[in-house]
């Protein structure tokens, strides 16, 4: 990464840049497409230290891709973009916890994801992520043929999704059953490297099978796109901006920090259709 106008240390082999010195609200043409090519290069580019007002993150993100608006929660009083994921100290079940992919029940899954960190608990509440292009090319040839023409079923009412949604949905798009079928195998629209895009929240069956019948391989490749060596571990400061690659990462936010407080910011980024 020493051609890059900025410090970078890679979390992982295969995944995860941590960049420092860098302030997004400051951004020229030719730093954010500097940005963009290691968001390509590592999938996971984290930023420390970012004071941002709503409006400069979503300034921030209009400079990466075009923002969407997260179907199931309410977005901030003026910024509807901008999704609050909090977890409060009561609670005990966290958004989104489990490993997946975001919203790949959508027909047009999103390309990528930033979270800035507003409040967090003392310890605790970090985020893995693992590579799914590292896991795509770590298959055997033959296991490679054979997902090849395969496509997944992903849908918003899978068990293992509404869980750690309960008690946070809002307004009439709450009851909607989102669902989509995407390559099991898709190719990054940018870099052309093959990447797996099923996962466990949200990957029901394989197209023309049975639930029964796909479990088997669904169950191997949950198993196999998590693995130790796929992954970076993410830990979070207050300020910190987490800006990650949907098309070619999974993350899973890990619940471990019961009895405080925990609040980031989502943007989701408009993707393409997977290919």
């Amino acid at each position: 990464m020493s051609d890059l106008p900025f410090a970078g240390e890679p979390l992982s082999p295969h995944i995860g840049l941590e960049i420092t010195g860098l302030d997004l609200t400051a951004l020229d043409d030719a730093t954010t497409a500097a940005v963009r090519q290691a968001f390509n290069d590592r999938h996971v580019l984290v930023f420390r230290d970012q004071e941002m007002t709503p409006d400069q993150q979503v300034r921030f993100a209009e400079r990466i891709g075009k923002p969407d608006i997260y179907p199931f929660v309410k977005g901030l009083d003026g910024f509807p973009m901008i999704t609050p994921v909090i977890k409060e100290a009561h609670e005990t079940v966290n958004f989104g916890g489990i490993w997946h992919s975001d919203t790949a029940y959508q027909q047009t899954p999103p390309m990528a994801t930033m979270l800035l960190a507003r409040e967090i608990p003392p310890v605790g509440g970090d985020t893995m992520f693992a590579s799914q292009a590292a896991a795509y090319d770590a298959l055997s040839d033959a296991m490679k043929a054979m997902l090849a023409p395969l496509r997944g079923v992903n849908s918003s009412a899978k068990a293992d999704a509404t869980r750690t949604r309960e008690d946070r949905v809002t307004g009439d798009d709450a009851r909607k059953v989102l669902e989509a079928v995407h390559p099991v195998v898709r190719v990054h629209p940018e870099t052309g490297r093959k990447t797996l895009y099923v996962n466990v929240g949200h990957t029901v069956r394989l197209e023309g099978f049975s639930e029964e019948e796909s479990a088997p391989i669904l169950q191997f490749l949950f198993r196999h796109q998590t693995r130790a060596e796929f992954q970076c571990r993410v830990r979070w400061r207050a300020g910190t901006l987490v800006l990650w690659d949907n098309r070619a990462a999974q993350h899973y936010p890990v619940n471990d920090y019961h009895g405080h407080r925990r609040e980031m910011h989502r943007i989701t980024l408009k993707g393409q259709p997977a290919q």
